[in-house]
This record gives C-alpha cells, structure tokens and sequence, in this order.
C-alpha cells in the first residue's frame, strides 16, 4: 500500500495518538454522563462536561456501512486498485471511520464483525484500521 494521507495531531486526540505508538485503542469517556464518545474534543457532545478521561476500548466493531472506493483516494496509488470506507460502531458504543482489509473489498458487508487492527505512520503513531474477526 502507499504511504495514506497522515491525520494532523491536535491536543484533544493526543492521549488517542500516544496510545495508537503501543498499538492501543482508548476512547474519551465523560465522567459526568460515564459514556464514550467520538471524536476527541474539549467537552462531552451530550452534558458539555469537561472532565474527560481516556479509557481502553476492545477494538471489537460492526460494520454500520461500507463503500468500496474504485478511484485512489489521497495518498494512495492506482495500482493499490479498491479500497473499503466503511463505518464501523464499536462494541463501547461509538461510531468511527476506518478501512476494512484482509478481505476483498466485495465481501465487506453491513453488519460484519471487525477488529481493530493499525496502519504505521511515518512519526511513530498508527492510524485505526479494520479487518475480519476471526
């Protein structure tokens, strides 16, 4: 595969980003409502709460929607040929966005089981990525 698009870090994702070094899934939980939530940012999406902290999730998912990509999307090459967009909601509650491989990009299907696996960046950390549960 080429070399992917690289995700820009920010100071909300940063324990996400050092936790992905260790091939490590975290989540940020809201203390206050003591649920998930996606993506990384500053307060809880649903009470605003500022008291976030970071929690290992399983990596565990199913797929909640997939789109097979014919044309190279940024950072990938022609020759990498489809590639899966899917969706995926994770076994803790929350929703994220990923790639599903190890399979062919036909036999990914809504309602498939997942795992986390990682994509290596060039500065250490590694980009969530998806393949079949076993």
């Amino acid at each position: 595969m080429s070399a992917l698009l690289e995700p820009p870090p920010s100071d909300e994702a940063a324990p996400f980003w050092d936790a992905t070094r260790r091939a490590e899934l975290v989540l940020p939980w809201c203390a206050a409502c003591d649920r998930p939530f996606w993506y990384p940012r500053a307060a809880c999406p649903r009470c605003l709460g500022d008291d976030i902290e970071w929690r290992s999730a399983s990596g565990e998912g199913v797929v909640y929607a997939a789109s097979v990509q014919h044309l190279p999307g940024p950072g990938r090459d022609a020759a990498d040929g489809p590639y899966v967009v899917v969706l995926v909601d994770l076994a803790e509650g929350v929703r994220v966005v990923g790639n599903v491989h190890d399979c062919a990009p036909d036999d990914v299907h809504v309602g498939m089981r997942v795992r986390a696996i990682w994509h290596p960046l060039s500065d250490g950390r590694k980009l969530l990525q998806f393949a079949p549960q076993e």
